[in-house]
Protein backbone atom coordinates (compact mmCIF):
# COMPACT_ATOMS: atom_id res chain seq x y z
CA UNK A 1 0.00 0.00 0.00
CA UNK A 2 1.45 3.17 -0.93
CA UNK A 3 1.48 5.90 1.61
CA UNK A 4 -1.25 8.54 0.43
CA UNK A 5 -3.81 5.28 0.16
CA UNK A 6 -2.76 4.23 3.81
CA UNK A 7 -3.16 8.07 4.93
CA UNK A 8 -6.59 8.08 3.04
CA UNK A 9 -7.49 4.85 4.54
CA UNK A 10 -7.32 6.01 8.50
CA UNK A 11 -8.69 9.31 7.29
CA UNK A 12 -11.75 8.18 6.34
CA UNK A 13 -12.14 4.90 8.91
CA UNK A 14 -12.15 8.09 11.60
CA UNK A 15 -14.93 9.71 9.73
CA UNK A 16 -16.68 6.59 9.52
CA UNK A 17 -16.73 6.14 12.88
CA UNK A 18 -17.10 10.09 13.80
CA UNK A 19 -20.63 9.15 15.75
CA UNK A 20 -19.71 6.10 17.87
CA UNK A 21 -16.33 8.42 18.70
CA UNK A 22 -18.54 11.63 19.76
CA UNK A 23 -21.00 9.02 21.67
CA UNK A 24 -18.11 7.46 23.46
CA UNK A 25 -16.65 10.89 24.47
CA UNK A 26 -20.45 12.53 25.81
CA UNK A 27 -20.78 8.98 27.68
CA UNK A 28 -17.48 9.75 29.50
CA UNK A 29 -18.00 13.68 30.15
CA UNK A 30 -21.32 12.65 31.37
CA UNK A 31 -20.42 9.94 34.37
CA UNK A 32 -16.66 11.33 35.36
CA UNK A 33 -14.98 9.28 37.37
CA UNK A 34 -12.26 9.23 39.57
CA UNK A 35 -8.08 8.20 39.74
CA UNK A 36 -8.37 4.29 39.87
CA UNK A 37 -12.05 4.22 39.90
CA UNK A 38 -12.46 4.48 36.48
CA UNK A 39 -14.31 1.47 35.86
CA UNK A 40 -17.43 1.99 33.84
CA UNK A 41 -15.38 4.95 31.46
CA UNK A 42 -12.78 1.82 31.35
CA UNK A 43 -15.39 -0.47 29.84
CA UNK A 44 -16.55 2.23 27.45
CA UNK A 45 -12.86 2.82 26.08
CA UNK A 46 -12.53 -0.95 25.33
CA UNK A 47 -15.74 -1.53 24.20
CA UNK A 48 -15.60 -0.19 20.31
CA UNK A 49 -11.90 -1.73 19.89
CA UNK A 50 -13.29 -5.12 21.18
CA UNK A 51 -16.22 -5.48 18.49
CA UNK A 52 -13.65 -4.58 16.37
CA UNK A 53 -11.39 -8.08 16.76
CA UNK A 54 -8.37 -6.48 19.28
CA UNK A 55 -7.52 -8.64 22.09
CA UNK A 56 -8.02 -6.72 25.46
CA UNK A 57 -5.97 -7.80 28.18
CA UNK A 58 -7.92 -6.31 31.14
CA UNK A 59 -6.63 -5.22 34.17
CA UNK A 60 -3.52 -4.79 32.71
CA UNK A 61 -0.06 -4.02 35.14
CA UNK A 62 -2.33 -5.49 37.98
CA UNK A 63 -4.56 -1.90 37.76
CA UNK A 64 -8.19 -2.66 38.02
CA UNK A 65 -9.12 -0.02 35.33
CA UNK A 66 -6.25 -0.68 33.15
CA UNK A 67 -6.16 -2.54 30.10
CA UNK A 68 -4.43 -2.96 27.20
CA UNK A 69 -5.83 -3.83 23.66
CA UNK A 70 -4.01 -5.22 20.40
CA UNK A 71 -4.55 -5.88 17.02
CA UNK A 72 -2.13 -6.60 14.18
CA UNK A 73 1.45 -8.35 13.96
CA UNK A 74 3.98 -6.06 12.76
CA UNK A 75 7.24 -5.40 14.68
CA UNK A 76 6.90 -1.96 15.17
CA UNK A 77 4.27 -1.96 17.94
CA UNK A 78 2.88 1.50 18.60
CA UNK A 79 1.28 2.94 21.43
CA UNK A 80 -1.77 4.82 21.78
CA UNK A 81 -2.64 6.08 25.78
CA UNK A 82 -5.86 6.44 26.69
CA UNK A 83 -7.10 8.60 29.97
CA UNK A 84 -10.27 8.88 30.78
CA UNK A 85 -9.88 9.75 34.87
CA UNK A 86 -11.83 13.08 35.96
CA UNK A 87 -11.01 15.83 38.90
CA UNK A 88 -12.69 15.79 42.09
CA UNK A 89 -15.67 18.36 41.86
CA UNK A 90 -15.06 19.72 38.68
CA UNK A 91 -15.26 16.66 36.18
CA UNK A 92 -13.65 16.68 32.89
CA UNK A 93 -12.04 19.83 33.58
CA UNK A 94 -9.33 18.70 31.60
CA UNK A 95 -10.94 17.01 28.95
CA UNK A 96 -9.94 13.58 29.40
CA UNK A 97 -13.05 12.41 27.64
CA UNK A 98 -12.02 13.84 24.37
CA UNK A 99 -8.20 12.31 25.23
CA UNK A 100 -10.09 8.62 25.58
CA UNK A 101 -12.43 8.96 22.51
CA UNK A 102 -9.45 10.40 20.31
CA UNK A 103 -6.96 7.45 20.82
CA UNK A 104 -9.65 4.85 20.53
CA UNK A 105 -10.63 6.58 17.13
CA UNK A 106 -6.70 6.51 16.14
CA UNK A 107 -6.65 2.83 17.11
CA UNK A 108 -10.01 1.66 14.88
CA UNK A 109 -7.74 3.91 12.24
CA UNK A 110 -4.83 1.81 12.29
CA UNK A 111 -6.48 -1.26 12.46
CA UNK A 112 -7.32 -0.88 8.69
CA UNK A 113 -3.89 -0.32 7.57
CA UNK A 114 -2.05 -2.24 10.28
CA UNK A 115 -1.26 -5.37 8.34
CA UNK A 116 -0.31 -2.84 5.37
CA UNK A 117 2.04 -1.07 6.79
CA UNK A 118 3.45 -3.41 9.50
CA UNK A 119 2.37 -2.23 12.69
CA UNK A 120 0.86 -3.57 15.84
CA UNK A 121 -1.68 -1.39 17.34
CA UNK A 122 -1.99 -0.84 21.26
CA UNK A 123 -4.22 0.99 22.78
CA UNK A 124 -3.65 1.39 26.59
CA UNK A 125 -5.87 2.22 28.63
CA UNK A 126 -4.19 4.32 31.11
CA UNK A 127 -6.14 5.44 34.93
CA UNK A 128 -5.13 7.97 37.26
CA UNK A 129 -3.04 10.72 35.35
CA UNK A 130 -4.41 13.55 37.49
CA UNK A 131 -3.40 11.82 40.56
CA UNK A 132 -1.97 8.48 40.77
CA UNK A 133 0.84 8.02 38.19
CA UNK A 134 -0.75 5.49 36.07
CA UNK A 135 1.47 5.68 33.55
CA UNK A 136 4.43 5.15 35.46
CA UNK A 137 3.01 2.46 37.24
CA UNK A 138 2.05 0.46 34.01
CA UNK A 139 5.89 0.86 32.77
CA UNK A 140 7.34 -0.33 36.18
CA UNK A 141 4.71 -3.20 35.63
CA UNK A 142 6.11 -4.21 31.85
CA UNK A 143 2.91 -2.85 30.03
CA UNK A 144 5.14 -1.09 27.63
CA UNK A 145 8.29 -3.26 27.36
CA UNK A 146 7.68 -4.06 23.48
CA UNK A 147 6.20 -0.57 22.62
CA UNK A 148 8.86 1.50 20.20
CA UNK A 149 6.78 4.49 20.20
CA UNK A 150 3.69 6.15 22.10
CA UNK A 151 1.52 8.63 20.79
CA UNK A 152 -1.72 10.57 22.53
CA UNK A 153 -2.93 14.17 22.93
CA UNK A 154 -4.69 16.35 25.32
CA UNK A 155 -6.89 18.94 24.93
CA UNK A 156 -6.26 22.74 25.53
CA UNK A 157 -6.99 26.27 24.42
CA UNK A 158 -4.54 26.26 21.64
CA UNK A 159 -2.63 24.43 19.78
CA UNK A 160 0.59 23.08 20.51
CA UNK A 161 2.48 20.68 18.31
CA UNK A 162 5.64 20.52 20.50
CA UNK A 163 3.56 20.59 24.11
CA UNK A 164 6.27 20.11 27.20
CA UNK A 165 5.61 19.28 30.83
CA UNK A 166 7.14 20.11 34.19
CA UNK A 167 8.64 16.95 36.59
CA UNK A 168 6.11 16.68 39.24
CA UNK A 169 5.76 15.06 42.46
CA UNK A 170 3.39 14.79 45.66
CA UNK A 171 3.86 14.28 49.46
CA UNK A 172 1.77 14.20 52.09
CA UNK A 173 3.13 15.63 55.36
CA UNK A 174 1.16 14.96 58.59
CA UNK A 175 2.07 16.67 61.83
CA UNK A 176 1.72 15.01 65.42
CA UNK A 177 1.48 16.32 68.46
CA UNK A 178 -1.09 16.41 71.63
CA UNK A 179 -4.87 17.38 72.62
CA UNK A 180 -5.40 19.52 75.11
CA UNK A 181 -8.55 22.21 75.79
CA UNK A 182 -8.10 24.77 74.14
CA UNK A 183 -8.62 27.34 76.93
CA UNK A 184 -8.41 25.17 79.91
CA UNK A 185 -5.08 24.27 79.58
CA UNK A 186 -3.50 25.15 76.02
CA UNK A 187 0.03 25.00 77.64
CA UNK A 188 -0.26 21.01 78.13
CA UNK A 189 -1.03 20.81 74.23
CA UNK A 190 1.18 20.87 71.37
CA UNK A 191 -0.62 22.07 68.47
CA UNK A 192 0.40 20.42 64.87
CA UNK A 193 -1.76 23.21 63.23
CA UNK A 194 1.02 25.60 64.31
CA UNK A 195 3.35 23.36 62.45
CA UNK A 196 0.80 23.61 59.46
CA UNK A 197 1.01 27.24 59.25
CA UNK A 198 5.16 27.90 60.10
CA UNK A 199 5.54 25.17 57.26
CA UNK A 200 3.49 27.46 54.90
CA UNK A 201 4.77 30.88 55.82
CA UNK A 202 8.23 29.16 55.48
CA UNK A 203 7.31 27.92 52.30
CA UNK A 204 5.37 31.25 51.36
CA UNK A 205 9.06 32.46 51.56
CA UNK A 206 10.91 30.53 49.91
CA UNK A 207 8.85 31.35 46.40
CA UNK A 208 10.73 34.71 46.12
CA UNK A 209 13.73 32.46 46.25
CA UNK A 210 12.69 29.54 43.67
CA UNK A 211 14.80 28.87 40.41
CA UNK A 212 13.14 29.92 37.35
CA UNK A 213 10.69 26.90 36.63
CA UNK A 214 10.07 25.91 39.98
CA UNK A 215 6.98 26.00 41.77
CA UNK A 216 4.95 24.64 44.19
CA UNK A 217 1.21 24.17 45.62
CA UNK A 218 -0.68 22.47 48.11
CA UNK A 219 -3.87 22.49 50.67
CA UNK A 220 -4.85 21.29 54.16
CA UNK A 221 -6.67 18.50 54.13
CA UNK A 222 -6.54 18.42 57.89
CA UNK A 223 -6.58 21.10 59.91
CA UNK A 224 -8.09 19.86 63.14
CA UNK A 225 -11.49 19.02 64.42
CA UNK A 226 -12.89 21.27 67.11
CA UNK A 227 -11.51 24.83 67.87
CA UNK A 228 -11.84 24.16 71.80
CA UNK A 229 -9.31 21.25 71.32
CA UNK A 230 -5.50 22.30 70.63
CA UNK A 231 -5.00 19.83 67.62
CA UNK A 232 -2.94 16.74 67.66
CA UNK A 233 -2.68 15.69 64.28
CA UNK A 234 -2.62 17.73 60.88
CA UNK A 235 -1.72 16.97 57.19
CA UNK A 236 -0.93 19.04 54.76
CA UNK A 237 -0.76 17.48 50.57
CA UNK A 238 1.45 19.55 48.41
CA UNK A 239 2.75 19.15 44.89
CA UNK A 240 6.41 20.64 44.01
CA UNK A 241 7.27 20.93 39.81
CA UNK A 242 10.01 21.85 38.12
CA UNK A 243 11.93 22.07 34.23
CA UNK A 244 13.74 18.27 34.59
CA UNK A 245 14.54 16.02 37.44
CA UNK A 246 17.38 17.62 38.72
CA UNK A 247 15.57 20.70 39.64
CA UNK A 248 12.57 18.87 41.38
CA UNK A 249 15.73 16.99 43.38
CA UNK A 250 17.34 20.49 44.37
CA UNK A 251 13.20 22.02 45.56
CA UNK A 252 12.20 18.93 46.90
CA UNK A 253 15.48 19.14 49.62
CA UNK A 254 14.34 23.06 50.03
CA UNK A 255 10.69 22.13 50.83
CA UNK A 256 11.20 19.63 53.12
CA UNK A 257 13.33 21.50 55.48
CA UNK A 258 10.24 24.03 55.42
CA UNK A 259 8.09 20.75 56.54
CA UNK A 260 10.68 20.59 59.24
CA UNK A 261 10.73 24.09 60.21
CA UNK A 262 7.12 23.53 61.14
CA UNK A 263 7.45 20.41 63.50
CA UNK A 264 10.61 22.20 65.21
CA UNK A 265 8.98 25.54 65.52
CA UNK A 266 5.53 23.87 67.22
CA UNK A 267 6.90 20.93 68.97
CA UNK A 268 5.65 18.08 66.67
CA UNK A 269 6.78 14.89 65.02
CA UNK A 270 6.11 15.18 61.10
CA UNK A 271 6.17 12.17 58.82
CA UNK A 272 6.50 12.94 54.62
CA UNK A 273 5.00 10.38 52.89
CA UNK A 274 4.93 10.20 48.60
CA UNK A 275 1.28 9.40 47.51
CA UNK A 276 2.02 9.12 43.86
CA UNK A 277 5.33 8.06 41.42
CA UNK A 278 7.05 10.98 40.45
CA UNK A 279 6.07 12.21 36.94
CA UNK A 280 8.81 13.43 34.68
CA UNK A 281 9.19 16.16 32.44
CA UNK A 282 7.97 15.40 28.84
CA UNK A 283 10.43 15.09 26.12
CA UNK A 284 8.63 14.66 22.44
CA UNK A 285 10.35 12.89 19.69
CA UNK A 286 11.01 15.85 17.07
CA UNK A 287 10.55 13.85 14.19
CA UNK A 288 6.69 13.07 15.72
CA UNK A 289 6.37 16.40 16.52
CA UNK A 290 7.11 17.34 12.80
CA UNK A 291 5.27 15.45 11.09
CA UNK A 292 2.01 15.81 13.90
CA UNK A 293 2.77 19.88 13.40
CA UNK A 294 2.07 19.60 9.60
CA UNK A 295 -1.10 17.18 10.11
CA UNK A 296 -2.31 20.36 12.33
CA UNK A 297 -1.39 22.63 9.49
CA UNK A 298 -3.17 20.68 6.82
CA UNK A 299 -6.47 20.49 8.75
CA UNK A 300 -6.23 24.20 9.26
CA UNK A 301 -5.36 24.56 12.36
CA UNK A 302 -2.78 27.37 13.56
CA UNK A 303 -0.14 25.95 16.49
CA UNK A 304 2.11 27.50 18.51
CA UNK A 305 5.42 28.34 16.38
CA UNK A 306 8.72 26.32 17.65
CA UNK A 307 9.93 29.90 19.62
CA UNK A 308 6.87 30.02 21.33
CA UNK A 309 6.14 26.70 22.66
CA UNK A 310 8.76 27.32 25.64
CA UNK A 311 6.86 30.01 26.95
CA UNK A 312 4.08 28.47 27.39
CA UNK A 313 2.89 27.85 30.72
CA UNK A 314 3.08 23.90 31.88
CA UNK A 315 1.48 21.48 33.78
CA UNK A 316 2.46 18.00 34.19
CA UNK A 317 1.71 14.47 32.98
CA UNK A 318 2.78 10.92 33.41
CA UNK A 319 2.96 10.68 29.73
CA UNK A 320 6.51 12.61 30.42
CA UNK A 321 7.73 9.04 32.22
CA UNK A 322 6.84 7.24 28.54
CA UNK A 323 8.82 9.81 26.49
CA UNK A 324 11.81 9.38 28.87
CA UNK A 325 12.38 5.97 27.66
CA UNK A 326 10.48 5.86 24.43
CA UNK A 327 9.43 8.30 21.66
CA UNK A 328 6.50 9.42 21.96
CA UNK A 329 4.53 13.01 21.51
CA UNK A 330 1.63 14.60 23.27
CA UNK A 331 0.44 17.43 21.55
CA UNK A 332 -2.45 19.78 22.36
CA UNK A 333 -5.08 20.35 20.22
CA UNK A 334 -7.50 23.10 21.52
CA UNK A 335 -10.73 23.52 21.93
CA UNK A 336 -13.12 26.63 22.09
CA UNK A 337 -13.56 27.50 26.02
CA UNK A 338 -14.61 31.32 25.83
CA UNK A 339 -11.23 32.04 27.55
CA UNK A 340 -11.31 29.36 30.16
CA UNK A 341 -8.24 27.21 30.19
CA UNK A 342 -7.94 23.70 31.88
CA UNK A 343 -9.12 22.44 35.41
CA UNK A 344 -11.66 25.37 35.37
CA UNK A 345 -15.39 24.63 34.93
CA UNK A 346 -15.68 26.19 31.99
CA UNK A 347 -13.55 24.00 30.13
CA UNK A 348 -15.28 21.10 31.62
CA UNK A 349 -18.57 22.16 29.78
CA UNK A 350 -16.73 23.12 26.73
CA UNK A 351 -15.10 19.57 26.64
CA UNK A 352 -18.34 18.56 25.37
CA UNK A 353 -19.40 21.05 23.06
CA UNK A 354 -18.71 21.13 19.29
CA UNK A 355 -15.29 22.08 19.20
CA UNK A 356 -14.67 19.28 21.20
CA UNK A 357 -16.18 17.00 18.96
CA UNK A 358 -13.75 18.55 16.34
CA UNK A 359 -10.62 17.71 18.51
CA UNK A 360 -11.67 14.13 19.08
CA UNK A 361 -12.22 13.22 15.51
CA UNK A 362 -9.42 15.43 13.85
CA UNK A 363 -7.02 14.55 16.99
CA UNK A 364 -7.40 10.51 15.86
CA UNK A 365 -7.04 11.56 12.03
CA UNK A 366 -3.77 13.45 13.40
CA UNK A 367 -2.31 10.76 15.62
CA UNK A 368 -2.85 7.94 13.09
CA UNK A 369 -1.21 9.91 10.12
CA UNK A 370 1.55 10.69 12.08
CA UNK A 371 1.66 6.61 12.45
CA UNK A 372 1.33 5.64 9.12
CA UNK A 373 4.17 8.35 8.19
CA UNK A 374 6.34 6.80 10.87
CA UNK A 375 5.83 2.95 9.56
CA UNK A 376 6.64 4.23 6.27
CA UNK A 377 9.80 5.99 6.71
CA UNK A 378 12.40 3.89 6.26
CA UNK A 379 14.91 5.23 8.49
CA UNK A 380 12.47 6.68 11.69
CA UNK A 381 11.07 3.35 11.45
CA UNK A 382 14.43 1.73 11.99
CA UNK A 383 15.52 4.55 14.57
CA UNK A 384 12.05 3.36 16.50
CA UNK A 385 12.67 0.00 16.71
CA UNK A 386 16.31 0.50 17.27
CA UNK A 387 15.76 2.43 20.82
CA UNK A 388 13.46 -0.48 21.66
CA UNK A 389 15.92 -3.20 21.09
CA UNK A 390 18.40 -1.11 23.11
CA UNK A 391 15.54 -0.77 25.90
CA UNK A 392 15.28 -4.40 25.58
CA UNK A 393 18.69 -5.15 25.73
CA UNK A 394 19.50 -2.60 29.24
CA UNK A 395 16.04 -4.58 30.53
CA UNK A 396 17.68 -8.19 30.08
CA UNK A 397 20.87 -7.05 31.39
CA UNK A 398 19.01 -5.42 34.57
CA UNK A 399 17.48 -8.87 34.83
CA UNK A 400 20.37 -11.19 34.57
CA UNK A 401 22.25 -8.72 37.07
CA UNK A 402 19.59 -9.62 39.80
CA UNK A 403 19.82 -13.04 39.21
Amino acid sequence: MLTGDALQTVTDAVARRRADLIELSHSIHAEPELAFAELRSCAKTQALVAERGFEVTAAAGGLDTAFRADYGSGDLVIGICAEYDALPGIGHACGHNIIAASAVGTALALAEVADEIGITVALIGTPAEEAGGGKALLLNAGVFDDVAASVMLHPGPVDIAGARSLALSEVSVAYRGRESHAAVAPYLGINASDAVTVAQVAIGLLRQQLTPGQMMHGIVTDGGQAPNVIPAHTELLYTMRATDSASLDELEVRMFSCFAAGALAAGCTHEVTEVSPRYDALTPDPWLTAVFRAEMERLGRTPLPMDLEVSVPLGSTDMGNVTQVMPGIHPVVGIEANGASIHQPEFTAAAAGPSADRAVTEGAIMLARTVVALAQAPDERTRVLQKMADRAAVQQQVKAGRG
